[in-house]
């Protein structure tokens, strides 16, 4: 795995064996990340990384110079990694939580400009998490919600969905409240 673009681009991370995760691509993270490029001026947003497995996307917003970035991540080791490489790579402004995502939203008392999520694929409840988010309250009115998931996850009919992206086994579904 390696950080794409920014500071601290062509960067390798190396996740210890063994963590419950499944990292985005690189190929996916590179398209994903030109797509908002054209969208979105990185230093002046705020980014929320949902079930942030690895750290890889959080990695990637501070390496292009967001204004800040929140990695929620449950799991114990993951959570450990994310404060190690946000320490080696010297990403202030990185704050990494350990939290359940969806306690999260429920307590978070800011908004974001960007919200990425990649749950656990077979994780119960799915097909409602844009739902979820958006409802929180936490996306900023002209914000997206990227939600990286399964093939069979059809998000197209939801009110707030924009587009859906594929890069040979990654889906993308990217939303926001403006529609």
């Amino acid at each position: 795995m390696r950080i794409i673009g920014g500071r601290h681009q062509r960067r390798l991370i190396r996740p210890p064996a063994g963590l419950p995760v499944r990292p985005t691509t690189d190929k996916a993270k590179e398209a994903l990340f030109n797509i908002l490029n054209n969208y979105f001026d990185f230093t002046s947003v705020e980014v929320l990384d949902l079930f942030s497995g690895t750290g890889s996307i959080s990695y990637e917003f501070a390496s292009r110079g967001a204004a800040a970035v929140v990695a929620v991540e449950n799991n114990f080791r993951c959570y450990r990694y994310i404060k190690r490489v946000k320490e080696e790579l010297e990403l202030e402004q990185l704050q990494v939580i350990r939290a359940d995502a969806f306690a999260y939203l429920k307590s978070c008392p800011q908004t974001f400009d960007i919200i990425f999520a990649d749950p656990p694929f077979d994780m119960a409840g799915i097909k409602d998490l844009p739902e979820t988010v958006l409802s929180s309250g936490v996306l900023s009115a002209d914000g997206w919600l990227v939600v990286e998931h399964p093939p069979d996850a059809g998000f197209e009919r939801h009110h707030s969905f924009i587009s859906r992206r594929k890069y040979s086994k990654v889906h993308f579904s990217i939303f926001s409240p403006g529609g």
